[in-house]
């Protein structure tokens, strides 16, 4: 086959990946967009806020705040002080030792007055779907509030949605805006939903865990 065939192949592919990505946001934006609160006097109240994990540091040698994480752990206990919410899951990586999200947010809230007996660690969160998932099969939740910025929020939602559960998202601050991370996000919302239609499932499960 020639250059040509293989380039205009390539051309075609990428114009169609364009064409469902396009899809697959305005569908996201659109079907979510009522679920988002800014203001904390209107939000439902739900006895579980779902803390969707990220990276504590942008860069870690010199101890680096990422914003998008400062931002979700101020939006958290806005909540939970509020009366918004009773408890807290904390839903993030913990593939190794030395990376742990739900362990530094869990540390984060409790030294910003939220009790730890207030908090439930996910340490298999590993992406939102699993998040999501293992927020219903885990730890039994129905309905409850997802606390990230509004672009993650929205495909946490769509999630929920798609599992048929009750779920309203409080929108943390984005502070800078990162060019990279909003374009992963049309991406990842196209990988989501892939997920949805295979029907993907969390990674790993195990017990259930009771939260009073």
């Amino acid at each position: 086959m020639t250059f040509h065939f293989w380039r205009n192949l390539i051309i075609v592919v990428l114009i169609l990946l364009l064409i469902v990505a396009g899809v697959v946001n305005y569908v996201v934006e659109s079907s979510t967009r009522s679920q988002i609160y800014t203001d904390i006097k209107m939000i439902p109240k739900n006895k579980v806020g779902l803390l969707l994990g990220t990276a504590k540091y942008e860069d870690k040698a010199r101890k680096i705040i990422n914003p998008y994480y400062q931002n979700r752990i101020d939006a958290t206990v806005k909540l939970y002080m509020a009366g918004k919410i009773d408890y807290v899951i904390v839903s993030g990586d913990n593939s190794t030792k030395y990376y742990n999200e739900p362990a530094l947010m869990m540390a984060d809230l409790i030294a910003r007055g939220i009790p730890a007996k207030k908090i439930y660690m996910d340490n298999a969160g590993f992406r939102t779907l699993d998040s999501i998932l293992r927020c219903r099969d885990i730890f039994g939740q129905e309905s409850f509030t997802i606390i990230s910025q509004e672009f993650h929020d929205k495909r946490a939602l769509y999630i929920a949605n798609h599992k048929r559960l009750t779920a309203v998202a409080f929108k943390a601050d984005d502070g800078d805006t990162f060019w990279d991370a909003q374009l992963r996000e049309k991406f990842a919302r196209v990988k989501m939903a892939t997920d949805l239609i295979l029907n993907t499932q969390a990674r790993y499960y195990g017990e259930q865990i009771v939260i009073p």
